[in-house]
């Protein structure tokens, strides 16, 4: 189910970096054509896997380890290149190895994202590398601060902040590139029970199109309408959030149980 959004600009003019032109809200965010990937000297992950998803979209993703879930964001990133297949984002084919700030990409563990002196330095470090002026880069570091409630953090090191407060900084520093697509890494991994609570909240007022890859699947039945079930690098069912994962046998069959809230009728 695609909802409306308004697509967030693309970067400034005359900063060198790689642009995906996009023709509008017609065409589509997402799409995989036929795309299959191994690592070295490894079976294949990834088989055969095609994949559309509209501007707006909120998909989630559930299976268990090892199906694909995580390469198929370093693909969409152009950090890995597919053995076959094609990759377009925004209407365009991605060139992998390219920098695309179009695209944002959340690690499972913040840590692995936040490395700067404090929370504002650390925010404005994608749009520096941007190539912006001083008085854009700001703006959109305070817009970012904004968004996501984080005005109190800002002088503090990261390295000194909570779980869930880390997480925030991380998705301010993607949201300070001004990207169309979100791609979240088990989001609400590690986080108490308020910080998931917090990150949901955030997550559904999302404008931008989301992919969400997580084992926390009440999550993804708050934060998704759509949800693909991987298995062995391949979409074994895709449609809306409750009725895939209301399937009890269908989720059985792959090592995953119904959501709670489900199966209680909630």
């Amino acid at each position: 189910m695609a909802v409306e959004t308004a697509a967030l600009p693309l970067q400034d003019a005359g900063t060198g970096t790689s642009r995906i032109e996009t023709g509008g809200t017609t065409g589509s965010a997402i799409a995989l054509s036929h795309i299959s990937f191994a690592y070295p000297d490894t079976l294949p992950v990834l088989h055969d896997l095609s994949l559309t998803v509209q501007p707006g979209e909120r998909v989630g993703i559930i299976g268990h380890n090892g199906c694909g879930k995580t390469t198929l964001f370093h693909l969409l990133c152009g950090v890995l290149c597919p053995t076959t297949g094609e990759v377009n984002l925004l209407g365009r084919r991605l060139v992998p190895g390219q920098f695309y700030p179009e695209v944002g990409l959340l690690f499972q563990d913040p840590d692995d994202q936040l490395f700067s002196a404090s929370v504002q330095e650390d925010i404005a470090f994608g749009p520096l590398n941007m190539g912006l002026s001083p008085e854009a880069v700001n703006q959109r570091v305070q817009q970012a601060i904004q968004i996501t409630g984080i005005a109190a953090l800002a002088e503090r090191p990261p390295h000194h902040l909570s779980g869930g407060e880390k997480q925030m900084v991380a998705i301010a520093g993607l949201l300070a590139m001004h990207p169309q697509i979100l791609l979240y890494d088990e989001p609400t991994a590690n986080l108490d029970l308020r910080a998931r609570r917090r990150l949901i909240q955030f997550l559904q007022q999302s404008s931008q199109t989301l992919l969400m890859a997580s084992h926390d699947l009440e999550c993804v039945l708050e934060v998704c309408d759509r949800t693909l079930l991987f298995h062995q690098g391949q979409i074994i069912a895709d449609g809306p959030s409750r009725d895939l994962m209301g399937d009890e046998a269908l989720m059985l069959s792959h090592g995953l149980e119904r959501p709670y809230s489900l199966a209680v009728g909630c």
